[in-house]
């Protein structure tokens, strides 16, 4: 493997990210009511998961276990201490906080849970980075209000995140609002306008100017929680949360150039609006285009460029290629086509370390903010020898050339990063089709696909690697 001995800043935050419904489980425990997450039953990378309209005698809900994070965070959060971890990147679930989402006081008992995690980080030094909205939203606001289709989230949203800054100022520095909220932009795929934002469709209804209705009032709040952090300690530190999976032009062929640069807008105007406090010319024309009688007033534009963000977190896991299909608006869901120089991962997501560098670049360019890398890793099935080990040299090769191209976007193009927190630190219930099997953890987690087993802990092999990446602040991959 390649060699640069160099250091990253003295200051850069290493660490891990993970989500509240993916690990913590106790899913009714402390008072909490029911999330979206609650309702996804168990797929694979050939079945998506389902969601159930209720919880369903016959199905399997891997959410609600988890690893039991609730019950053994002492235990993961030392692991993490072991390995270095400067920072731990988590979210708060809303629905432990304000179990129906619209009621006027918290839950006093979600809030303790918090409270005692954030202090079981701070006890070894690990700063929390801390995710309002991850995948999480409260069931009653889809049942009640049709999730963010609905303009009074907003407020839910607001008070939520006021609860949540007050309680916590003393003990969280960095912040994020709403989790991946570009990913919405495939409105087609299954799942994903529910996920991001609790909406189920009905028939008949265009789904992609739902999913437009939707951000828009999610980026409001996101600008009014920003504000009022700000107002709440300007010290605050409250970024985005972007899904980057960079999009390339198949050939030079001008047109597919062209088409490729429609691809990027339109996956990423969410950041714009985020950064800039702006729709783009280009959204508002398009609008018109589509005759997209939105809801938005002149107020939410003056929201927005009064809660503009201090940083760009970002996930990246692969970059995506496109080709003029002879059409000029983009859509994720049928105009992406296999690059063919790179590989893809067991579930099919292209393996391209060069393009976090890209990424990187892309990023700086178009917002000038600091970044942080607040996901990245591989999904792989491990195996666990007799002698409880976890030989995994493919996850180290990937996190090794992906740390190399970051490494070279901030010592030779000059990029202004925060951190790097690797997806799921822990093996935890995958997103994406809620397998404990596609595993991307340093730490191996003794548990199936159905909730069986010991849930006890096992340090890799990655884990002592990326703990001398830690210690040798990178000097050493």
């Amino acid at each position: 493997m390649a060699k640069d001995n160099r250091e990253f800043p003295a200051d850069f935050l290493w660490g891990g990210a993970v989500a509240a419904h993916q690990l913590e489980g106790g899913y009714q425990e402390g008072g909490k009511g029911l999330s979206i997450a609650d309702l996804f039953t168990l797929g694979d990378k050939d079945h998506p998961r389902t969601i159930t309209a209720k919880i369903e005698d016959d199905h399997y809900y891997p959410n609600h276990q988890a690893i039991d994070f609730y019950h053994r965070y002492p235990e993961d959060i030392k692991l993490f201490a072991e390995m270095g971890f400067k920072c731990f990147r988590t979210s708060i679930a809303w629905s432990r906080i304000f179990p129906n989402g619209d009621e006027e006081e918290p839950n006093e008992a979600g809030l303790k849970f918090y409270d005692d995690l954030f202090d079981e980080c701070l006890k070894y030094d690990i700063q929390p980075v801390v995710t309002l909205s991850h995948f999480e939203i409260p069931l009653h606001l889809v049942q009640e209000y049709g999730g963010w289709r609905d303009r009074r989230l907003i407020e839910f949203f607001v008070r939520f995140a006021d609860v949540c800054f007050r309680r916590y100022n003393n003990k969280v520095k960095y912040w994020m609002t709403f989790n991946e909220i570009n990913n919405q932009t495939n409105f087609e795929a299954a799942g994903h306008l529910y996920t991001n934002s609790g909406i189920i469709s009905q028939s008949g209804e265009d789904r992609e100017k739902l999913m437009y209705q939707a951000a828009h009032y999610e980026l409001v709040a996101s600008a009014q929680a920003v504000k009022l952090g700000h107002s709440i300690d300007p010290k605050m530190q409250i970024g985005s949360m972007i899904a980057m999976c960079p999009i390339y032009p198949l050939t030079s062929k001008p047109e597919d150039i062209l088409f490729t640069q429609r691809a990027m807008q339109t996956r990423y105007w969410f950041s714009d609006v985020h950064a800039n406090g702006y729709y783009p010319q280009w959204l508002l024309n398009f609008f018109d285009k589509k005759n997209f009688d939105l809801d938005i007033t002149t107020a939410d534009l003056a929201q927005l460029k009064e809660g503009t963000v201090d940083y760009i977190g970002f996930s990246y896991y692969m970059s995506f290629t496109t080709e003029y299909p002879g059409h000029e608006d983009f859509n994720e869901a049928h105009d992406l086509v296999a690059n063919p120089y790179v590989k893809a991962s067991e579930w099919g997501w292209q393996i391209d370390p060069t393009g976090l560098r890209y990424a990187l670049n892309w990023f700086t360019d178009r917002y000038h903010l600091p970044l942080f890398v607040v996901e990245n890793g591989l999904g792989a099935v491990d195996q666990l020898t007799e002698d409880h080990k976890v030989h995994d040299d493919y996850r180290i090769k990937y996190m090794h050339d992906h740390i190399l191209q970051m490494k070279k976007a901030v010592l030779d193009d000059g990029v202004d990063l925060m951190g790097y927190t690797p997806w799921g630190c822990i093996d935890l219930v995958s997103a994406g089709t809620g397998e404990m099997s596609k595993r991307y953890g340093f730490i191996y987690v003794d548990e199936d696909d159905y909730g069986r087993g010991s849930l006890d802990r096992y340090r890799k092999d990655s884990f002592y690697w990326y703990q001398n990446v830690i210690n040798t602040n990178g000097a050493e991959l």
